[in-house]
């Protein structure tokens, strides 16, 4: 896909173009609550690991409890989301994917900025944050808005071109 069949395709009206974003709200939810359980049984994994690791360390590395969700929650997305399917493994199973405005897949360091940014819209305004996705044409959300991307159907993105 050329730069600009995909600038002609995120500049026109989203209108034109519903299928990339129809349902996309509800499966970003769904797909949302799938990796949050895939980050919480990798965490309990990297956790066990943790564990022996303090065991051979006489305790210092059990210092790494303390940011062992964030760090695997920022890993996850970056090898997952900045990955070859610019998808998580539930927005895959919910077929959606980030694109950037300008149709580029997102880099791994970019993932990680979008997530770091959804956690922390998420903290600060809780799930209010959500309702930006209303008043958004192309159902965004702020942290997409902030880095510059857009969630859209994959199957619609590959029908289109």
């Amino acid at each position: 896909m050329s730069t600009i069949e995909t600038n002609a395709l995120y500049d026109r009206d989203p209108l034109e173009h519903m299928a990339l974003f129809e349902g996309v709200r509800t499966k970003r939810i769904f797909a949302f609550m799938i990796d949050v359980i895939a980050i919480a049984i990798l965490t309990f994994m990297a956790g066990i690991a943790v564990f022996f690791l303090g065991i051979f360390t006489l305790g210092l590395g059990w210092l790494a409890y303390a940011f062992l969700w964030q760090g695997v929650a920022i890993l996850y997305s970056a090898f997952t989301l900045g990955g070859p399917f610019s998808a998580t493994p539930g927005m895959r199973a919910f077929g959606i994917e980030l694109r950037l405005v300008d149709g580029r897949r997102p880099t791994p360091l970019l993932a990680i900025a979008h997530v770091v940014l959804f956690w922390v819209s998420f903290t600060m305004i809780t799930p209010l944050v959500l309702l930006v996705s209303l008043f958004s044409n192309k159902k965004r959300l702020l942290h997409d808005i902030i880095v510059d991307g857009v969630v859209v159907n994959s199957s619609a993105l590959a029908r289109t071109f």
